[in-house]
């Protein structure tokens, strides 16, 4: 028996549980409430995709005459399917690795129509690997399954999403209140018999519903609707990222039918507060930023006087309950970046609360979860690393971010390093100048493999009209620094910005051909410029050329529709520019014209050829920033003395050899310089607790040597300097 129960309803991710719950059982026990989390995504996947399952979905009766050819052929296959689905699945839980060489034997998995894109993918196997090549070839044989399944048992499923139309842009609650009063579907039968089984054992007194999507609204007005039904003791409360943005002006009573309460934006005190109401009348009980009905009316209640809880003090995320063992590994399609999204379970951190921009015209910054900035500590967050890999096993982190400082990035890598920790990570950030060669090859070593950021539309006019604060230029050179240092990049592409004409749609895509072509992008997302309600273009559209189609507001209110006065036609670009992405992921055909990836007329390019190529010529000067921390990184060295001569002069001089994990370097330099130097790495190394200037190098250098600017641009320290030895950041 638990007090609260916290469930994630139908479907996030199949490869790692949302964090959402996690974040709040960690919280709630430094409070010493009990709780129990539940991610019934996975648990209805996994009992969907099962011989059981799969038997049960092809004994339906379905009109084979009147269904497609697709799933004719699947359902003809269907032995074949009831015959490997187990140990798939096993497989993708990394439970049956030998499996994969059948697997790529192309003789063992029944297909159907996702196979017929292998033949333009073949030639990226031999980059992917046995099991990587044999996780995609097994998502093909799901994604089958998955379109039988929508085309002949139930419409609305999707693995990261079900009934997802339902929420998307409801302003009224109509639509969702009619399905809810209509039959159960075969994925609620499912879902509400594992909920059934969950409540009898946890014994709740609040079930909690984190919604993060608008394809998980719609499943969670199914169990809350099936609690008050069934177990109607049970107070009901709604949360997530779908409340924070989209029900923040709601007026509908017939939501509380299923939900007691909705509360907003940060959910510690919140939730607590209702914890500590459970036993108290509503009239005199304290409320933070929580809906409910009072009086017959919806009541928006914010009248609590305690203060949300600083990022310090809400704990360490807590995975006890769910499935961890079980999730499923997937790769959609054949590239490293894109499928580290859906491959390989992630303990999910968050650097800092808040984006420290908070400029971007696109983006909800006026609500709290962007607008209120507040970082964590490095110390503080390194040691709930630890915890995590002790609670978890998992040595994987995904910091999910609005975008990660690059200070505080840099002391995380370093608290990582001297914990001389072995983790693998990745974030969102903003492609900071900040960002130089140094921080990225510092970021490498303490075990970043990826990061992701908004380049959005790649024009530098428009790039000032979001304020974004970056140019494509810069973005050339970080994207750049990243790539020597061996970490990946995705980028967030947008088309349809207010007043983006077609020209400046084409020259984008032309950016963003070249920037693959480099080799300094490998991964992409393009995204139709949407309208929120509460980004600066939501809030003052005149200012930027839109006129928004109101619309009266009595449940969600998130994306508005409007019109451009440029009255372009911005969808019709869609399949060109995410086909044409599609090819440059996979490093192939750059030399087509990009009027080929269209099918109407499109003006010529105005971005010359060599635009990006030209943005990376500018090597970094040798100019001296005496403000910059420079790290000495330990490394097993070798010094040899001996004696320099050069007509009949002789110096005593020592060769410092470095062994690299992959090279070896060797440089040269007067005795009692190199002595000096090696005090440095003893004293400034990445182990020790303080950090050096430059311009304090400077001094300590001069006290016994003369021109310290000669010495550090001098060939053999910045030879140390290019291999990383020597790290100014």
């Amino acid at each position: 028996m638990k007090d609260l129960l916290l469930i994630t309803p139908p479907f996030t991710q199949l490869n790692t549980p949302y964090p959402a719950t996690a974040y709040i059982k960690g919280f709630l026990n430094t409070k010493n409430i009990s709780s129990y989390q539940l991610d019934l995504g996975i648990e209805v996947i996994l009992d969907l995709f099962s011989k059981e399952g799969l038997q049960t979905i092809f004994n339906k009766e379905i009109s084979l005459q009147n269904a497609s050819e697709n799933s004719q052929r699947i359902f003809a296959l269907r032995e074949e399917y009831l015959r490997t689905i187990d140990q798939v699945i096993l497989f993708l839980q990394g439970k049956n690795p030998t499996l994969a060489r059948q697997i790529c034997s192309m003789n063992f998995l029944p297909e159907a129509s996702r196979f017929n894109q292998l033949d333009d993918m073949e030639f990226a196997f031999g980059n992917m690997g046995l099991q990587d090549k044999a996780k995609h070839l097994s998502t093909l044989y799901l994604e089958d399954l998955s379109d039988y399944i929508v085309e002949n048992v139930d419409a609305d499923f999707g693995f990261s999403r079900y009934a997802e139309r339902l929420g998307k842009s409801a302003n009224s609650f109509d639509e969702l209140y009619l399905k809810l009063q209509g039959q159960q579907t075969f994925i609620d039968n499912i879902t509400l018999q594992i909920l059934k089984e969950k409540l009898e054992f946890v014994q709740p007194k609040l079930v909690c519903f984190s919604i993060p999507f608008p394809g998980n609204l719609y499943s969670a007005f199914r169990c809350a609707q099936f609690i008050k039904e069934n177990f109607p003791h049970i107070k009901t409360a709604m949360g997530g990222g779908f409340p924070n943005t989209e029900l923040r002006e709601i007026k509908d009573s017939r939501v509380f039918e299923f939900f007691d309460f909705i509360t907003l934006d940060d959910g510690e005190l919140p939730i607590e507060l209702l914890y500590e109401n459970l036993n108290i009348p509503v009239t005199t009980a304290e409320f933070k930023r929580t809906f409910l009905i009072e009086n017959e009316k919806v009541t928006y209640i914010n009248n609590s006087k305690r203060h949300d809880y600083k990022q310090s003090e809400i704990g360490t995320p807590e995975y006890t309950d769910l499935l961890l063992d079980q999730y499923i590994s997937v790769i959609e399609i054949a590239n490293p970046m894109h499928s580290l999204w859906s491959d390989g379970r992630w303990n999910k951190l968050t650097m800092a609360h808040g984006c420290y921009w908070g400029k971007c015209t696109f983006c909800d910054i006026s609500l709290d979860y962007i607008k209120i900035y507040e970082p964590i500590s490095a110390k503080i967050l390194v040691d709930r690393m630890e915890e995590l890999i002790k609670s978890t096993g998992e040595t994987g982190f995904h910091f999910v971010d609005e975008a990660a400082p690059p200070a505080l990035m840099r002391e995380v890598a370093l608290e990582i390093l001297r914990r001389n920790l072995v983790v693998t990570w990745w974030t969102n950030i903003r492609f900071e100048k900040s960002f130089t060669k140094d921080l990225c090859f510092l970021l490498k070593l303490s075990g970043c493999v990826a990061v992701s950021g908004g380049l959005e539309v790649a024009s530098d006019r428009l790039l000032k009209l979001i304020d974004k604060g970056i140019s494509v230029e810069q973005v050339a050179q970080v994207t750049r620094n990243f790539t020597e240092a061996g970490i990946m990049i995705h980028a967030y592409l947008m088309y349809g910005y207010p007043t983006q004409t077609v020209q400046e749609t084409i020259d984008s895509l032309e950016m963003v051909r070249q920037l693959f072509e480099m080799g300094i992008l490998q991964s992409g997302f393009w995204h139709q410029f949407a309208m929120t309600a509460h980004s600066p273009v939501g809030l003052n559209p005149e200012e930027f050329g839109v006129t928004p189609i109101k619309q009266e507001i009595l449940f969600a209110n998130n994306d508005i529709d409007f019109t451009d006065k440029t009255g372009i036609d911005h969808s019709q670009f869609s399949f060109g520019l995410k086909k044409s992405l599609f090819n440059y992921m996979h490093g192939i055909n750059f030399d087509i014209p990009l009027q080929d990836w269209f099918t109407f007329k499109i003006p010529k390019t105005t971005v010359h050829p060599d635009y990006i190529h030209d943005c990376l010529l500018e090597e970094e000067n040798f100019s001296f920033k005496g403000n910059s921390k420079v790290i000495f990184l330990d490394r097993n060295v070798i010094r040899e003395n001996y004696i320099k001569t050069k007509k009949q002069n002789s110096w005593p001089y020592t060769q410092l050899t470095f062994h690299l994990k992959t090279n070896i370097v060797k440089v040269d330099m007067e005795q009692e310089k190199a002595e000096w130097l090696m005090r440095m790495f003893e004293e400034n190394s990445k182990v020790s607790s303080k950090k050096i200037t430059l311009q304090q190098l400077k001094t300590q250098f001069e006290e016994n040597f003369e021109d310290f600017e000669l010495f550090w641009f001098s060939k053999p320290v910045q030879q140390l300097k290019d291999n990383g030895v020597i790290l100014s950041l």
